[in-house]
């Protein structure tokens, strides 16, 4: 089955997964909703804390996430890359730059290669141009997460 991903008139920011729709704060940018769940933040708009009822928790020091609700996250040994949200392995491209698998999903990138365009999943999911929560949960971190790397990087 394929997901397709949807963006904004711009073409940056993501707008939907499938039929889940994702929207955001008007003045911040930030996503406020993904489908039928909220997104919390902490008091200083820095760092995602909730999706709906799972918790997002963090490192003491550093802005590194250590779990989702239940879900433990494994790092490469550089602490750099997410390697494992879950029961749901990464795998990236040869680079290492685009996240290509999450678990059972594949990432399908646009022309250029720079913007996921496509997830296929194997099977038949919840519905057509639905993934399962968990799925769209952990395919939701992985972008938004990849996003905000990017974002910071380019602000240095």
């Amino acid at each position: 089955m394929d997901i397709e991903l949807g963006y904004d008139s711009w073409g940056s920011r993501l707008r939907t997964i499938g039929t889940a729709e994702i929207t955001y704060r008007k003045w911040t940018g930030r996503p406020v909703t993904l489908g039928p769940w909220e997104l919390v933040y902490e008091k200083m708009n820095t760092r995602l804390r909730r999706i709906g009822t799972t918790e997002i928790t963090y490192t003491k020091w550093t802005s590194r996430p250590t779990h989702v609700g239940a879900w433990d996250l494994d790092f490469d040994k550089l602490g750099s890359r997410l390697r494992r949200i879950g029961p749901y392995t990464l795998d990236y491209d040869t680079l290492g730059s685009r996240v290509r698998t999450v678990g059972p999903l594949h990432i399908d990138y646009d022309k250029l290669g720079s913007r996921p365009h496509v997830v296929h999943l194997p099977g038949e999911g919840a519905g057509p141009g639905t993934l399962p929560d968990d799925l769209l949960i952990a395919l939701f971190l992985v972008l938004y997460w990849r996003t905000e790397e990017q974002e910071n990087a380019r602000r240095r």
